[in-house]
């Protein structure tokens, strides 16, 4: 199988899974490019942002439209995150592969639990969040947030819609588009902050990637109106916590 065609049904499986679930999509990106695609840690960290802002920034869009996002509350929250995120983006193509491989694994492995137990933290479809908290823990939660986009290159959208509903206070439809307003934020700090080693992706593959992502993410949307969202949420949770399983091993052997 030529490598088009590989970017290509990777970034359309990352793109399906980013819309039907509306977080956690994006941790798909960087295993794909690693261990189907041929790219190094800190190559596919890199690529994914190039991926995770270009596909975010098309589904704020859409959002916007809809009304689901919360502009001021989203601003503060993403402002936190944007100095993390550029110092992460610059700290992560000095660490050694294994640990940016280690620490990705780890990360998807969070998501996966998270996606296994939705009602744990309130942030099944009827959660309404816990009330705002105050701006000290709103802006510690958008740092941290900021710092393992930078680092990881993903999206964060799993860790940033329970954020958005427990630590700010949004309902669960709002979280998820105001979500992507923080994401895109980040995402695109990050990769500035990487602008040098950018240049030197493989263009033929991100390219298509990226592409795909955005197209498959519109399919997501539709397959989520069919398909329960917690039969999808599980299915997605056991492969993510597979793939890190992998990952986890390939790092440890």
């Amino acid at each position: 199988m030529s490598v088009l065609i590989l970017a290509l049904a990777a970034g359309a499986v990352t793109g399906i899974a980013l819309g039907a679930l509306g977080g956690g999509g994006s941790v798909l990106t960087v295993p794909a490019l690693i261990y189907l695609l041929g790219f190094t840690p800190s190559a596919a960290t890199t690529a994914s942002l190039v991926i995770v802002t270009l596909t975010s920034a098309t589904a704020l869009s859409a959002h916007a439209r809809q009304g689901t996002v919360r502009w001021r509350a989203g601003a503060l929250f993403a402002a936190a995150g944007l100095i993390p995120a550029a110092l992460g983006g610059a700290v992560s193509g000095q660490l050694p592969p294994a640990v940016l491989t280690g620490a990705f694994s780890l990360i998807a492995g969070l998501a996966a639990f998270r996606m296994l137990r939705p009602a744990a933290d309130g942030t099944g479809a009827g959660g309404t969040g816990a009330g705002p908290a105050g701006t000290g823990r709103i802006t510690g939660t958008g740092a941290g947030l900021g710092a393992v986009t930078g680092v990881l290159g993903v999206g964060g959208g799993f860790l940033a819609v329970p954020a958005l509903v427990n630590v700010v206070g949004l309902r669960m439809r709002a979280a998820v588009g105001t979500s992507l307003l923080v994401i895109t934020a980040n995402s695109l700090a990050a990769l500035l902050a990487r602008a040098g080693t950018a240049q030197n992706l493989d263009w033929a593959v991100v390219a298509p990637f990226a592409g795909a992502a955005v197209l498959g993410a519109w399919d997501g949307k539709r397959l989520a109106a069919r398909v329960s969202g917690g039969t999808l949420q599980r299915i997605f949770a056991w492969a993510l916590l597979a793939v890190a399983g992998l990952m986890l091993l390939d790092v440890v052997l």
